[in-house]
């Protein structure tokens, strides 16, 4: 018997998702569940039942996501996909990828799907391109000094900490920074209501001896100007020595006076000897502000997937670094609707981009264009490595076109979802 998506109604949703975590081996807080509960777009989300049991399950987000020139662009976030153990291999993750395409190119609202991936082997062939990484660090603050320069008087005057061990009691003022520092970096999503409570959520089980969240506030004339949330672990030595972690969670900053400071904040916090951060941007300035990069265990991972959903109406929605006038060959073969030549024209105050039947200047597939879109990937390393081709060698289209598609900062993900 075929099994066929459908649309999740709203009494069906605690066994969707206890499907998804069953599919993960996973479990969850009461806080989570009704968290997450909350965002689901119930009438986005779909799943596949058999025998009235939910074995498949897919939804979307209605997102805002920041792009190359600081436009916010609607975007669908592809989330909380699952197969259960007994139906794998049986085309579902397929089926299921089909409906979302196809339902959002029949909306024409969002013409770019993002996600992550538990295993980036199984998205590339529906078109997801890898677009933005993420650093992690672990830094030996007993060994590396944190070496900042002295700021402007009129940026450091009238800074001052506000901390709290409950990170929920400053909410307030550190959406205020996030919804500024938004558009300043591709990759970065609007925060619709509801979302400041996503990182929020500290359960317990994922502390690992940790405290719970914490929170810090850099404010200039009473307004916030950056602020951290982190966790501290402390550690103790065989000699009783003081050998604590910082957990940093995020942080995020308007001005270097305010990032600086939460950074000497950070680095200053008694008992401690390393600062632990898994999710920052990869250009992050703190590391051209210390003493021993060696000592800080950086590692870049893979992190946000994105693909156009409309070729056109994608490439026409940022802004481009140089001017740019090439036509484009995409290859598309799970959104045939993209297969073709695309003419696209555009600066850094805009663009078009339309169909054509002109000469190509460059070749690629959508995947690849996926990856380049948010300026994070080079056009120029995916024609090294095969995947771009410029199709009148040495015409200086490569070139061109990789210098407009660059980004001044690196695209980054600061939360999942």
């Amino acid at each position: 018997m075929t099994l066929e998506p459908r649309v999740l109604q709203p009494s069906e949703w605690d066994d969707w998702y206890g499907a998804l975590l069953s599919a993960f081996a996973s479990e969850d807080s009461s806080q989570e569940r009704e968290v997450y509960r909350s965002l689901t777009e119930v009438e986005r989300s779909i799943g596949v039942w058999d025998e009235g049991r939910p074995v498949a399950t897919a939804g979307l987000f209605s997102f805002r996501m920041a792009v190359p020139g600081g436009a916010v662009v609607p975007t669908a976030g592809v989330t909380m996909v699952s197969v259960a153990p007994t139906h794998r291999r049986r085309g579902l993750l397929r089926t299921m990828m089909r409906r979302q395409l196809d339902d959002l190119r029949a909306a024409g609202e969002e013409p770019l799907a993002v996600l992550t991936a538990s295993e980036p082997a199984i998205y590339g062939r529906f078109g997801y391109g890898l677009a933005t990484h993420s650093l992690s660090a672990r830094i030996d603050t007993s060994r590396v000094a944190l070496q900042l320069p002295a700021p402007p008087a009129a940026e450091a005057d009238g800074l001052r900490l506000r901390q709290s061990d409950e990170a929920a009691s400053l909410l307030a003022e550190c959406e205020a920074v996030y919804a500024q520092v938004v558009s300043r970096r591709p990759g970065m999503l609007q925060r619709r209501p509801g979302w400041e409570r996503e990182p929020l959520l500290d359960p317990e089980r994922n502390r690992e001896g940790a405290s719970p969240l914490r929170c810090v506030v850099a404010l200039r004339d009473g307004e916030p100007v950056a602020y951290a949330r982190y966790a501290v672990k402390m550690c103790w030595s065989r000699t009783d020595a003081a050998d604590g972690e910082v957990r940093l969670r995020e942080l995020e900053a308007l001005d270097p006076a305010g990032y600086a400071a939460l950074w000497r904040f950070l680095w200053g916090i008694d008992l401690t000897t390393t600062i632990v951060a898994d999710n920052r941007p990869v250009d992050d300035p703190w590391q051209h502000l210390v003493s021993d990069p060696r000592r800080c265990g950086t590692a870049v991972g893979d992190s946000l997937y994105l693909r156009p959903v409309d070729v056109g109406a994608a490439l026409a929605a940022r802004c481009y670094a140089t001017p740019v006038e090439i036509v484009l060959e995409v290859e598309d073969t799970f959104c045939p609707w993209n297969t073709g030549r695309w003419r696209l024209s555009g600066d850094e105050k805009g663009a078009v981009c339309e169909p054509t039947r002109d000469a190509a200047d460059l070749s690629l597939a959508v995947r690849e264009l996926g990856s380049a879109y948010l300026g994070g990937t080079s056009l120029t390393a995916l024609a090294g490595a095969g995947l771009v081709r410029e199709q009148r060698p040495g015409s200086g289209a490569l070139r061109a076109a990789a210098a407009a598609f660059a980004n001044d900062v690196q695209p980054w993900l600061p939360h999942g979802f």
